[in-house]
């Protein structure tokens, strides 16, 4: 088996960001009804990712991005900086949360007919390790655990390049019909 050093790993996700920054070409903002009309969840999703929807306006905010979906997984790709710093000199668990919550909730996203939507009923955040912004770049991978018809879960884990665990959370959403 190979192993795959920090270095190449961290290679790797600037590629991902760098692709998945040449194809947005539209400002952050919500993408209207026209762009969503008919499409799933995951369709959604993907129209986001190639740059055909809009990212959302908090992705600037918080020096994250979108890098990859499927079917019930999703996966944020970070940057931690000082200005995301709390006034004992390391990220905001609020950062951290974020980055964690945008990974669960298009997870669960991801598996969504036309036509349904979901709100989160709970959100558990764990924050295992300290961060600052010598950490180049982490990740948030959201995924599902269980699809209901009401009620969908999902965990997600926020890793370093080198491996390293950050933090970890979990949520439990609402499904509904939209209103037509």
């Amino acid at each position: 088996m190979t192993s795959v050093s920090p270095d190449d790993v961290l290679a790797q996700w600037r590629a991902d960001e760098a692709a998945v920054r040449a194809r947005q070409h539209l400002q952050p903002g919500v993408a209207s009804p026209a762009q969503l009309a008919g499409k799933t969840g995951l369709q959604q999703m993907q129209a986001l990712l190639a740059g055909e929807a809009p990212r959302a306006p908090i992705s600037e905010t918080m020096d994250f991005l979108l890098v990859a979906v499927d079917d019930g997984l999703s996966v944020f790709q970070g940057q931690p900086q000082f200005k995301h710093y709390n006034p004992l000199g390391g990220v905001h668990g609020g950062w951290f949360a974020t980055l964690l919550d945008s990974a669960l909730g298009c997870a669960v996203h991801t598996t969504l007919p036309v036509g349904r939507g979901y709100t989160t009923l709970e959100f558990k955040v764990n924050l295992v390790r300290g961060l600052n912004d010598r950490v180049p770049l982490v990740r948030a991978t959201g995924r599902v655990v269980h699809r209901g018809r009401q009620v969908t879960t999902a965990e997600a884990d926020l890793i370093g390049h080198d491996g390293k665990l950050y933090a970890h959370a979990s949520t439990t959403c609402l499904l509904f019909d939209l209103p037509a």
